[in-house]
């Protein structure tokens, strides 16, 4: 029996992982739903078993075989190294952890083997969903062909900036219907009914910080294996669900359906049909990157497709859930009992 403590328990990247652990083989393990003071006493709930969020004391990390860091990454900062002291495996799903020293970025569908990864390092950042669904799809078709260059345009929806930037965009829209000012605590830009690329001065989301982050860790799984890769993060006016417009040009060209072959497979969901165009709607609450693919017309010639363009998307934070479950099962080979017998 594992106990897994969940620190930042009541946002909306620990209730999905509330959700997938309960689906996962650590299911059976005993819950530690941890959180700021604010959250404290709320009635939550893991698979079939209801507890209550605790404020996170001295002793919460104590004999937690896994600590997942949900929350900001000013919590995770504040309170890693007393959960790696208590024994705990990290995993920090925030990022703050990702330049630490000897810290492993970590995507088990796309880095090193199982058994290869290094078991001394103190903490585990899960790749950011975006670099994981970017990195999937070069690795996919590298395999029919070298891929000479790729650029990649991300959709950030609201919840990747959690609750309250969700819901400063939800009355933001509500405000322009009705003709008065619009709140910008988070923004301090108007994103209902707009595509940015940069916030206001004073805002609190930082689409830099999120481009640099996800090109680290596409740099990370990657390994050099993957093309240099120019991308742009833009806001989406939408609540929730990453898409992707992908440009990508092939070292030689290659036919079509060796390229459908070669993306089809487990986590990918390849959209053949016109009328099923991938989107953030579709994508959400599924567990696999839905992709259509569009050959450049440039890129056609009697030898195959040179040039194509990818339309992806997935639910960012059920993908982001799924892939830091991974990490810990990838992990558990340290604990092969737990340490709650």
């Amino acid at each position: 029996m594992f106990k897994i403590a969940i620190a930042g328990a009541s946002t909306l990247l620990g209730r999905e992982l509330k959700d997938v652990l309960s689906e996962s083989p650590l299911a059976a393990a005993n819950f530690a739903l941890l959180d700021e003071e604010q959250a404290q006493g709320q009635l939550d709930q893991v698979g079939d078993e209801v507890t209550f969020i605790q404020a996170i004391s001295a002793d919460a990390f104590d004999r937690a075989d896994f600590t997942f860091f949900c929350g900001t990454e000013k919590l995770t900062l504040s309170h890693w190294r007393r959960a790696q002291q208590a024994g705990s495996t990290v995993l920090d799903l925030s990022g703050a952890l990702d330049r630490e020293t000897g810290v492993l970025i970590h995507a088990p569908w796309l880095g090193p083997d199982a058994a290869s990864v290094d078991l001394l390092t103190p903490a585990v950042v899960p790749a950011h969903p975006a670099a994981i669904a970017i990195g999937l799809l070069m690795e996919r078709l590298q395999k029919a062909a070298p891929v000479r260059f790729a650029a990649a345009t991300v959709l950030e929806p609201a919840s990747e900036f959690g609750r309250a930037a969700m819901d400063e965009l939800h009355q933001q829209t509500v405000s322009l219907l009705s003709f008065q000012s619009l709140p910008r605590a988070i923004y301090d830009a108007q994103v209902a009914y707009n595509l940015l690329s940069a916030m206001g001065e004073a805002s609190t989301v930082d689409l830099a910080s999120a481009e640099a982050r996800i090109r680290r860790h596409y740099e990370a799984l990657g390994g050099g294996r993957w093309p240099a890769l120019a991308l742009q993060v833009v806001h989406a006016p939408v609540f929730h669900g990453h898409t992707f417009s992908i440009a990508v040009e092939l070292e030689r060209p290659v036919q079509l359906v060796d390229l459908e072959e070669a993306l089809s497979g487990e986590h990918v969901d390849l959209v053949l049909e016109d009328t099923d165009s991938p989107s953030n709607l579709a994508a959400t609450g599924q567990n696999d990157l839905l992709v259509r693919l569009r050959s450049e017309p440039a890129g056609r010639h009697s030898g195959g497709v040179g040039r194509l363009w990818l339309w992806a998307a997935s639910d960012n934070l059920r993908l982001n859930a799924q892939n830091a479950v991974a990490c810990a099962l990838d992990m558990r080979r340290l604990r092969p009992k737990g340490t709650v017998q």
